[in-house]
């Protein structure tokens, strides 16, 4: 593909706002936002599109989480979901030919809501009755890993199997990051290789990213600061409202071009 990407102005302030987003999560205002970054970007351009000129922005980003939590990482959580996530990035590798742009708009919106589904679900039980942790399983870690693999090979939404397997473990917090960040770190890098190979890193696509790298690394350092003062009960509903209402009209949309 040649040419500008974002000849349109709305392309454009799509991709500006997605790219806040996703830097923000990363800067450590959590998954929702994350979520967020190709299904806004994918309401202009082609989702496939919108993950290929995301991907190197979302490893820079990277480089500079994995600094930051440098040595604190679960090495059974990555053992057993790593090797699992490699499989399904395979399987969407291979099967992307098969997949049109309205089944991945589906598919990413149908992920959006179950993630809040399963956030709204946590949220009753919690009030309900303490959580206990959950032991490890090798084989949901196999399933759940690889379903992350996948969809983050899809359209970058591999946080919500990751965490259905995860946050069940009741990590300390600084563990549960740390071990986030290596996992997709290097789902990411492995995502380079069919991400080439499908012509999604092609020039016009990487001047995009490179165009916005010097927004995303702002927005990552607007996050590190925005997570020390601003409270979480008024910042998770806004942001799961938008999750909710981007994931309903991707979902819509996918149905009605099937």
């Amino acid at each position: 593909m040649q040419g500008f990407v974002f000849s349109d102005p709305l392309a454009l302030a799509a991709a500006c706002l997605a790219v806040v987003l996703v830097g923000l999560s990363k800067g450590g205002l959590g998954g929702a936002m994350a979520l967020l970054g190709v299904p806004v970007m994918a309401l202009t351009i082609p989702p496939v599109q919108a993950a290929g000129i995301l991907l190197p922005i979302l490893i820079v980003m990277d480089w500079v989480s994995l600094w930051s939590w440098r040595g604190t990482f679960d090495r059974r959580v990555l053992k057993m979901m790593l090797p699992a996530a490699m499989v399904g990035i395979a399987v969407g590798w291979a099967t992307a030919a098969w997949t049109s742009d309205a089944m991945v708009r589906l598919i990413v919106g149908v992920i959006a809501l179950v993630f809040v589904a399963r956030w709204a679900q946590g949220a009753i039980k919690a009030r309900r009755s303490p959580a206990t942790p959950r032991p490890h399983n090798a084989a949901a870690a196999g399933v759940w890993g690889s379903l992350a693999g996948y969809t983050s090979f899809v359209a970058h939404a591999g946080g919500p199997p990751y965490q259905v397997y995860t946050l069940p473990l009741r990590q300390d917090p600084r563990l549960y990051t740390g071990t986030s960040v290596v996992f997709f770190a290097v789902v990411n890098m492995v995502k380079l290789i069919p991400y080439a190979a499908l012509g999604q890193l092609d020039v016009a696509n990487l001047t995009a990213s490179a165009m916005l790298m010097p927004l995303a690394a702002l927005a990552t350092l607007a996050g590190a600061a925005l997570v020390r003062r601003m409270r979480p009960e008024v910042f998770y509903p806004l942001m799961y409202t938008m999750v909710t209402l981007v994931g309903c009209k991707l979902t819509w949309d996918g149905l009605q071009a099937l």
